[in-house]
């Protein structure tokens, strides 16, 4: 049934906006200010005061400029927490410089693989259409990163800094999507020509070859060998000679990468509870790390990052950044802008219904380093951003509650807290988990 809107219908919409109470005040502050601004509450600002129960001891807000990195910042961030205590270095940073350069190498990699598997279908399918439109970005998920330092190790951040091009990636990732786009070209003539494997193999190698020499005039040669020079707080000389990346990452950091699952929250009917997932053509290193999500409710998801919180280990997380957050306070709180109220419409929608029909998805990663618990329940979140600390109170938000429960959408755990059932969970499907579309929410990349 078709519907076109009539003059009545014009006539009838004046009309209600002009019996609405107040409708001109409203209509000036709205166009004076904005919405977000008409909307704003005064109460929130005062419910998320940075006091918490639980808070751990993180140091300076690094700041990841202009680029997508954040999920690489917040699990760097998570791991020089300990370095910063242990070796009494305060406000140390990992080069996140130097897992920028093997994630787009990897990437790119990674893209020509799927370009090939895809290659038989027509340009204007789905999945073509999908690789297509950005065949790298800044943007990754937690299995991604520990592909990346598993193969490469890990670098303090004095022995590969940041460039022009690491802290304001625009340029690099158009000139890389662009070399990209025209091999797809290439590759898909070779296949549809006939080539053989290693016809096709020897052009991939050169074509791997011009990526790398594009990183590395943009971001630097990695090193493979170097020294650790460092006065700590007590203002003591350190020097640790001929370290690699990865004897690095063994002596500095230590963890074992395996220990630690991706977490989500995920409710949506396609994706049951307490089952392993995992998302088709999402990751970086072939051969490494693939992604892995177990699906928990939203007690159960919460309930386990207070635990490591407790434990003294921050959290790695991925939320919908942009949504009922103001950035320049750093306050992230469901009740901070009332728009129904300002408009008099209902603009409610429950998790699993905005991540059925776009309406959110996961767009940035921060860490969590706090939580304030009254009567036994979590009120509200300490969150370390990468946004330099001219944000939020010296770079750290707050998070409601209630922000968090439609928001947040992973977390990672050590495994060691979570319960037998759900380590045994990951034990028996890990290696045949539910295998989900590449344009599934749950496979969007952290990239704010």
């Amino acid at each position: 049934m078709s519907t076109a809107i009539t003059a009545d219908d014009l006539s009838k919409f004046q009309a209600d906006l002009e019996n609405t109470p107040a409708h001109d005040v409203i209509q000036k502050a709205v166009m004076n200010n904005g919405v977000l601004k008409t909307a704003e509450s005064t109460d929130s600002k005062v419910a998320m005061d940075q006091t918490f129960s639980i808070e751990l001891d993180t140091g300076a807000v690094a700041n990841q400029k202009q680029s997508g990195r954040c999920w690489m910042f917040a699990a760097l961030n998570t791991m020089r927490h300990g370095i910063q205590k242990r070796f009494k270095i305060k406000d140390f940073e990992l080069s996140q410089n130097y897992t920028f350069f093997w994630d787009k190498f990897e990437k790119s990699n990674y893209f020509y693989e799927n370009v090939l598997k895809t290659a038989g279908e027509p340009i204007d399918s789905r999945k073509v259409a999908w690789l297509m439109a950005t065949p790298q970005g800044d943007g990754g998920q937690w299995d991604m990163l520990t592909a990346l330092i598993a193969k490469y190790g890990i670098v303090p951040k004095s022995v590969m800094p940041e460039t022009y091009s690491s802290s304001k990636s625009n340029e690099l990732d158009s000139v890389l999507n662009l070399k990209l786009r025209k091999d797809a070209v290439d590759f898909r003539k070779l296949v549809a020509d006939g080539a053989s494997d290693d016809e096709i193999q020897a052009v991939r190698t050169k074509k791997l070859g011009e990526i790398y020499r594009i990183l590395a005039y943009t971001l630097g040669n990695p090193p493979t060998q170097f020294d650790f020079e460092y006065r700590d707080d007590d203002k003591e000389y350190h020097i640790d000679r001929d370290l690699t990346p990865k004897t690095f990452f063994a002596k500095y950091i230590g963890w074992d990468l395996t220990a630690y699952q991706s977490i989500i929250n995920g409710p949506t009917a396609d994706k049951p509870y307490n089952h392993l997932y995992t998302v088709e053509m999402l990751g970086n290193v072939i051969g490494g790390r693939e992604v892995r999500h177990l699906n928990l409710d939203i007690d159960t998801f919460k309930q386990l990052a207070i635990k490591q919180l407790e434990a003294g280990e921050s959290v790695w997380f991925g939320s919908d950044v942009g949504q009922s957050s103001d950035r320049q306070i750093g306050i992230l709180d469901t009740k901070i802008y009332d728009k129904d109220a300002l408009f008099d419409v209902d603009f409610s929608m429950t998790k699993a219904e905005r991540l059925d029909y776009g309406e959110s998805l996961m767009t940035h990663a921060m860490v969590l380093t706090g939580v304030d618990i009254v009567d036994g329940k979590p009120t509200k979140w300490k969150v370390e951003n990468s946004w330099g600390d001219k944000v939020g109170e010296k770079g750290y938000f707050v998070a409601s509650d209630a922000w968090f429960d439609e928001f947040v959408y992973q977390v990672v755990i050590n495994k060691k807290y979570l319960p037998a059932d759900l380590q045994l969970v990951i034990t028996n499907e890990y290696d045949n988990p539910t295998v989900l579309k590449p344009w599934d929410p749950m496979g969007s990349l952290a990239s704010k």
